[in-house]
């Protein structure tokens, strides 16, 4: 039979109930708080990998066109355009370059038949991406929508509101600047 005591109110109580009842109590505090942290690490996680994706999306164009110490720049201008590529003369403009007959450049909504653009070459290939500030933007198109959808998680997941709309606002910045470049 479990221990009896007087409360200050005259009443007899069972300490033993109390205190498992305590004990129940901060355990499921714990739970919660320990689920609280679990599913904000998952989310900052997942807004990470977002993040890193949309870097690693970005960077094999983007080393190209803002690196450019030591690698050949021209000019090609797009004589035909097929389903998921465009060809043309290439011209050069820098010391070391050799004017090539057809270089091969990725149609995208930037890039028109019968149109003039500064390129780089990509080294070991005919391979040419556009450089300048119309190039520069338009290789970083990947993380302004990795910016945006890790908004997303920030301003849900982790109820960081502020810092939701910071990432919004950077990545709709990013892509609108990429939109008026081209």
């Amino acid at each position: 039979m479990p221990a009896t005591a007087v409360s200050s109110r005259g009443r007899p109580t069972r300490r033993g109930h109390r205190a498992s009842s305590r004990r129940a109590a901060a355990s499921r505090k714990a739970s919660a708080a320990a689920l609280r942290f679990g599913g904000a690490a998952a989310m900052a996680v997942v807004s990470a990998l977002i993040l890193v994706a949309g870097v690693w999306g970005s960077w094999g164009t983007a080393q190209h066109v803002m690196l450019t110490k030591g690698r050949e720049q021209g000019t090609v201008e797009v004589t035909r355009c097929g389903e998921e590529s465009c060809t043309g003369p290439y011209t050069p403009l820098s010391p070391g370059s050799t004017p090539r007959p057809r270089v091969v450049i990725e149609k995208t909504v930037a890039v028109r038949s019968g149109q003039t653009y500064t390129v780089v070459v990509k080294p070991a290939s005919d391979e040419v991406v556009r450089s300048g500030p119309a190039g520069v933007l338009y290789s970083w198109v990947p993380m302004g929508g990795a910016l945006l959808l890790a908004s997303v998680v920030v301003a849900g997941g982790l109820r960081r509101v502020r810092a939701g709309w910071v990432l919004a606002g950077a990545g709709v910045t990013l892509l609108t600047a990429a939109f008026l470049a081209v």
